[in-house]
């Protein structure tokens, strides 16, 4: 299958060495085209323009960084003249408000929209095993189960355009909270001096256990955040989104906020770039 993607960053990436080894052909584009070089000696095509790579293919994939990069890729000239007959979808979306306007872009230009955010990082993206929630019609999820099987196992259809990016919102929202919660129990345990080993004996055993925080355990203990597979300011952005969603829906989002706020202010310190994980520092003087 012919497939394009825009947005070379870490998952886009991943992606498309995924999409390489399962056969497709791939043409890459970035705004910043050193990014999308390394591409090329693993197989992919490298196109000079957004409309180049949408007309090569018949799938565009949007894994560009904000709701502002889509819009303004989708919006150029060149790039809405390629659309019609193609089908774009964005496999990393940026939140439900970002999903209207590439959706409107894309249709109104005669093409074909859908949305399919992911869960997994880098490691589940070249191995074949992301979560994948898809967003649109059910004839085009049909038309495009063999290239998300390539990508995930079981892709699930949630419902229309704007659901499944809900969905990825309420699932992010888990891995800031829970995260953030796992980190202050940790910090509580170590201030008092309680065994680290008897704290996760017990809470592996319990039902609060989630695997994400024997994940998360090594960097928290020994302060290297290095290397990241989701960086801070990724999160930052995602909680944000679901702060802003929440309160569209008439929801009361002010603990969020807090820790909002909290992950802020480790940002500013210079730990945007880092693993998320990172956040356990907000907790400790």
């Amino acid at each position: 299958m012919k497939i394009s993607l825009l947005g070379t960053g870490l998952l886009g990436s991943a992606v498309v060495e995924r999409l390489l080894a399962q056969g497709h052909e791939v043409t890459v584009w970035n705004r910043s085209a050193d990014k999308a070089a390394p591409l090329q000696g693993k197989g992919a095509r490298h196109a000079t323009t957004a409309a180049e790579a949408i007309a090569a293919s018949e799938i565009t994939l949007l894994y560009l960084a904000d709701r502002a990069a889509c819009e303004d890729v989708l919006g150029e000239a060149d790039a809405q003249a390629a659309l019609p007959g193609q089908r774009a979808r964005v496999l990393r979306p940026d939140g439900t408000h970002l999903q209207q306007g590439a959706a409107g872009q894309v249709t109104a230009a005669g093409g074909q929209y859908a949305e399919c955010p992911v869960l997994g990082s880098l490691p589940e993206a070249r191995a074949g095993t992301l979560i994948l929630m898809y967003g649109g019609d059910e004839t085009l999820f049909g038309q495009l189960e063999p290239m998300l099987l390539d990508l995930g196992p079981e892709p699930k259809r949630i419902g229309a355009v704007g659901q499944a990016a809900a969905l990825k919102l309420a699932m992010n929202q888990l891995i800031a909270s829970e995260t953030a919660a796992f980190a202050m129990s940790l910090a509580l345990v170590q201030a008092n001096g309680v065994s680290v080993d008897d704290f996760m004996q017990l809470l592996r055993g319990s039902a609060l256990y989630a695997p994400t925080f024997d994940k998360k355990l090594e960097r928290m203990l020994s302060g290297n955040y290095a290397g990241p597979n989701f960086p801070l300011d990724h999160l930052i952005k995602d909680v944000r989104l679901f702060i802003r969603a929440a309160e569209g829906a008439g929801l009361d989002a002010s603990p969020l906020a807090a820790l909002e706020a909290v992950l802020g202010d480790v940002s500013a310190r210079g730990h945007g770039s880092e693993d998320y994980s990172v956040l356990a520092t907000g907790f400790t003087r």
